[in-house]
């Protein structure tokens, strides 16, 4: 960004205000959803007004938790939303198979032997490109690298699944949205206040991380 101007200083102190209004929220886990790796995909359409680049978002939970999430500008200009929406899934889908594998590793089992991935789009026409192996017009310009997912799902090592906008908690990655929805999102990702048990046990850690610097330093002074 070569020239920032008014617009860009207020957007880095929303991000400071929101960081300082989130101090004592935290990832919360538990095992009260199916041990398994979803995938919720999202993209904001044309939302740069530097670049007017759409922005793409995941988030994967394992056991209904966040493990995994981004939010970053779209490499290539998209010339509807369906196409920025693909693009998203597409993107995704390496995080995906990635994960699916990695947890493979840690189990010591055959991947096949896990439950496949399954990614939550809430486009409905993008959903019907993937799932769908005839010609679209109005995808022969997309890039050859965003089309692998097609072929994922149809040797069945991924899942795609229509999911509804208002539970998509990808949404709070890339729309600007009201405190109510957006705390009920990250709330869905496993992000949760503090009890007042831990923002105590917190704040014990830091003073003894704290006293043991001052007596680091104060060994290290020289003698006068």
């Amino acid at each position: 960004m070569s020239k920032p101007g008014w617009k860009h200083w207020e957007d880095v102190k929303n991000i400071f205000q929101y960081l300082r209004g989130t101090e004592d929220v935290q990832l919360m886990f538990g095992s009260d959803s199916p041990i398994k790796v979803e995938g919720f995909i999202d993209s904001e359409y044309t939302g740069n007004p530097d670049n007017w680049m759409s922005t793409s978002g995941y988030v994967f939970t394992y056991g209904g938790h966040a493990i995994s999430w981004r939010s970053k500008l779209q490499d290539c200009t998209t010339l509807s939303i369906t196409e920025a929406e693909y693009i998203a899934a597409s993107e995704a889908t390496k995080e995906a198979i990635w994960l699916h594998q990695l947890l493979a590793d840690f189990s010591a089992k055959d991947p096949n032997d896990h439950l496949v991935p399954t990614l939550y789009c809430n486009s409905e026409s993008a959903i019907h490109i993937i799932t769908n192996l005839v010609y679209h017009p109005k995808t022969t310009h997309i890039e050859v690298r965003y089309h692998h997912i097609r072929e994922l799902v149809t040797n069945k090592k991924l899942e795609v699944q229509k999911v509804d906008t208002e539970v998509n908690i990808t949404n709070s990655l890339t729309k600007t949205l009201l405190d109510q929805r957006f705390n009920a999102l990250t709330g869905h990702m496993g992000l949760q206040q503090a009890t007042e048990q831990r923002r105590a046990k917190r704040k014990v850690e830091g003073t003894s991380k704290n006293g043991m610097t001052r007596q680091v330093e104060g060994t290290n002074q020289p003698e006068g």
